[in-house]
């Protein structure tokens, strides 16, 4: 059931949001020099009252002056433009992004003068989110705040800002029908996909107090941005490569690169690489080397995607915890199996001879938190990966008594766990994993030991 929002949140938010839109409009059309030509205009227009003196007067007409002829210069000024985008692949939270824009004059007058801007998408939250989330150590401030949740405003904004772009470098003279390519740049705050539609052409006067903004024509683009990875030690998962003469886990293994067995008679399906010419040419029938098949160790990585913590910073934390474990264990000779809830169970799996960590890490930074806490329905999806999982690396959004008989069920299991929790402050006394503190992630990681211990019932 919905709950109804108070009068008082719903005049706030349309206080604030349409503040924030004419903030945002200003913004964009006003230089800094401009805005301290109008402070100039303001305080000698105020400090004129009463008591007249003709210096005053004099910086008032002329910053006025200069102020009306930036204004009539700006109004006439006109650009039409098309662009496309060259973006790369991924980017990552809190890392800069290069990339270019390729923008072409379709108008019909030469351009001068001219910059790109990308503009973020709009992060003024909804109605709902203004009156149900709190911003954190709101309850502490004064009861003014309290009432205005100004700050909660603010907090709620930043929360939502997609990235910070800065603008591009002038473009001097564009001609009709020419085009020119453009370095650009932007810092990711959020993980997900991110719309770069909003490109815009900034149009400013000869004293760079105002411009005019223009939107520029250009296809949908969109931007996936990868979870905060942290530096990680080199570590090693309970469980290692071995060698099985016909191979229990072929599916496991990319061809059969263990020491020569002996000689046996061709099968369908046999790779031709293993067909003995020799030994074909002196029976008259196909024969293949037969080798020891690798099993290589087949891990999975299972991520708490349900409501824990009430701080859901520490949810983004898990979830680069998460990151940071698919990069790490991204090597030649394992397998990754990721395992989450996301309305239903989901199994992803990269490693040799499947998909590319890459992969793992696109599908992380479109998960998000799920409110219906179905930890019976996670334990069913590991435990029925059991017969071919090596080791099991937890990832769990604080520590309770569900978080806990979920762990619990899964060592009973049979399954080899490695559980691991973020949290505010120092490890449970119940905990017996490995315990990451918020804000210190990167440090706890660091000190983690080469070879994990598994936990025990």
């Amino acid at each position: 059931m919905n709950r109804a929002i108070p009068k008082r949140f719903l005049i706030l938010h349309a206080f604030y949001n349409r503040g924030a839109a004419v903030q945002h409009w200003f913004a964009q059309r006003i230089r800094p020099a401009g805005a301290a030509c109008l402070m100039a205009v303001c305080f000698a227009a105020f400090m004129s009252i009463g008591q007249p003196k003709d210096s005053i007067f004099q910086i008032f007409c002329f910053s006025l002056g200069l102020l009306t002829l930036a204004f009539c210069w700006v109004i006439f000024r006109s650009a039409k433009l098309k662009a496309t985008h060259r973006l790369p692949s991924h980017a990552t939270v809190g890392e800069p992004v290069n990339y270019s824009v390729v923008v072409e004059n379709t108008g019909k007058r030469k351009l001068r003068s001219i910059l790109l801007a990308q503009i973020p998408p709009d992060p003024r939250p909804t109605s709902t989110e203004f009156s149900f989330l709190k911003e954190p150590g709101e309850d502490a401030r004064n009861i003014f705040d309290r009432t205005m949740v100004y700050y909660r405003w603010q907090w709620l904004m930043s929360r939502k800002k997609g990235f910070t772009a800065t603008e591009s470098s002038r473009i001097g003279e564009l001609g009709r029908g020419e085009k020119l390519r453009l370095p650009m740049s932007l810092v990711p705050h959020r993980r997900g996909v991110i719309a770069m539609n909003q490109l815009r052409a900034l149009l400013p006067d000869p004293l760079g107090f105002f411009q005019k903004c223009k939107e520029v024509e250009s296809d949908p683009d969109r931007l996936v941005v990868l979870p905060r990875r942290y530096r990680l030690p080199r570590i090693s998962m309970p469980g290692e490569a071995a060698f099985h003469i016909g191979g229990e886990q072929t599916g496991n293994a990319t061809g059969s690169a263990g020491e020569f067995v002996g000689l046996r008679d061709y099968r369908p399906g046999d790779p031709l690489r293993q067909i003995h010419w020799k030994s074909w040419a002196h029976t008259g029938k196909p024969v293949v080397k037969e080798l020891e098949d690798t099993f290589y160790p087949r891990y999975a990585l299972v991520l708490d995607t349900f409501t824990g913590s009430p701080d859901e910073n520490i949810f983004e934390e898990i979830v680069s915890v998460a990151a940071s474990f698919v990069v790490g264990l991204d090597r030649n000779d394992t397998l990754l199996d990721l395992m989450f809830i996301a309305d239903k169970a989901h199994t992803l799996t990269s490693g040799r001879g499947m998909g590319k960590a890459e992969m793992l890490l696109e599908v992380l930074a479109g998960v998000y938190l799920d409110r219906e806490e179905r930890f019976d329905t996670l334990s069913r999806s590991v435990s029925s990966h059991r017969g071919h999982m090596t080791s099991c690396l937890v990832i769990l959004n604080g520590w309770d008594a569900k978080r806990a008989e979920f762990v619990s069920s899964l060592l009973k299991s049979g399954i080899t766990c490695v559980p691991f929790a973020v949290g505010h402050g120092k490890r449970p006394p119940d905990f017996a994993g490995h315990w990451l503190e918020s804000g210190e992630i990167e440090r706890d990681l660091l000190r983690l030991p080469p070879s994990f211990s598994a936990a025990r019932l």
